[in-house]
């Protein structure tokens, strides 16, 4: 015995009472998969970027968020979570790591990952976000003027025809307090 998945999806404009005038039921053939929402047009006017996530205000968020100023510079989830603790609040680690990735979401830290994969997060100026030059021993970092970066990226786009291009820049060198000059 076969059954077959289906689905009622809307076919027509919504009525004065706010349903839709007809509703068509789409079978898949036997043996093919199910349509896509957009086929058979439910997303036909779905937005084409996702929304930033919300920004509700909660315990955590503000906790980890007053940690990450505190830190000055970048800092992993790790490094706050200890802090956090330290400090008396009581949060979890994926606590923080899911604060984290929302506040990167929402566009409110500034990302930047290390050689070992490891994410390190500090805030976002109201102004937009920056690019960093950062020291691959200590961690140091050092906004660095992007403007030739940032219209690259513009001229890309608008070349390519894409919008709401987004684009990451890593830059990283060792400092000079790290760096050590071979003896003459």
């Amino acid at each position: 015995m076969c059954i077959m998945p289906m689905c009622r999806v809307p076919a027509g404009p919504l009525g004065d009472d706010g349903r839709r005038d007809d509703i068509r039921v789409v079978r898949p053939t036997r043996g093919q998969p199910a349509p896509a929402l957009w086929e058979v047009g439910v997303l036909r006017d779905a937005p084409t970027t996702k929304p930033p996530a919300p920004r509700r205000s909660t315990r955590q968020r503000k906790a980890v968020l007053s940690a990450l100023h505190a830190h000055g510079g970048f800092a992993s989830a790790r490094d706050l979570h200890e802090a956090l603790e330290a400090g008396g609040t009581a949060i979890g680690l994926s606590t923080v790591y899911r604060t984290l990735h929302a506040l990167d979401r929402s566009g409110q830290v500034d990302v930047i990952r290390e050689r070992t994969g490891e994410r390190r997060y500090c805030p976002r100026p109201p102004d937009g976000h920056r690019h960093y030059l950062v020291c691959r021993a200590c961690g140091l970092s050092r906004v660095v003027e992007a403007e030739t970066v940032e219209r690259w990226a513009e001229n890309v786009a608008e070349t390519a025809g894409f919008a709401e291009v987004e684009h990451t820049v890593e830059l990283t060198g060792i400092c000079v307090r790290c760096h050590v000059t071979p003896a003459a």
